[in-house]
């Protein structure tokens, strides 16, 4: 992880940053999906409440030229600045940025429980409440399955700083419970 690019959102009167960074990122996942092969991450340096209007790439040099080369972006080149792949500064911290699963809707659980065979509908219905829902403030991306269409909210969060960089491999949405990035 000894280079990185940024990707930053131009401001649109009528496209939010939200908007454009689902665009973009799931733009970028289906180029790590087929060419990725774990070495590049990702990190959302502008992170508050929603994932901001900067995608950081970290990789090196080779991937991340290589990456480039696909035009992932082509289709949003007039929504978005691509920086050039530059060294990452000396000195810089590292944490890992992984994606959180939330089982989040007290319908979803109540389907589950019953076609794995763990609670009768009348069971289900009764123990399984809004109450147990859980419901997180992690920033989030939407995305959309390609396999049955259906859109899903994909949560990250960046996790504590660390002193020493911990070697791993990305998934296909550049994220990593193990892997650190450069954070800078």
């Amino acid at each position: 992880m000894k280079y990185y690019q940024d990707v930053i959102i131009l401001p649109d009167p009528e496209i939010t940053d939200e908007v454009l960074m689902a665009a973009l990122f799931a733009q970028l996942h289906l180029k790590l999906n087929q060419a990725g092969e774990g070495r590049i991450g990702v990190s959302f340096p502008a992170v508050g409440l929603t994932p901001g209007n900067r995608l950081r790439l970290h990789g090196n040099q080779e991937d991340l030229k290589a990456l480039a080369a696909t035009q992932w972006f082509d289709n949003l080149k007039e929504y978005i600045f691509c920086k050039s792949i530059r060294p990452v500064p000396e000195g810089c911290r590292y944490r890992t940025v992984r994606r959180v699963q939330y089982k989040s809707s007290a319908e979803r659980l109540r389907r589950r429980s019953i076609r794995k065979g763990w609670l009768t509908p009348a069971q289900a219905q009764e123990k399984i409440t809004v109450l147990n829902e859980k419901r997180g403030r992690l920033p989030f991306l939407p995305m959309k399955s390609h396999s049955n269409g259906h859109t899903w909210l994909l949560f990250f969060e960046h996790g504590p700083l660390k002193e020493k960089p911990s070697a791993g491999m990305f998934s296909s949405y550049g994220l990593s419970a193990e892997a650190t990035i450069p954070w800078f």
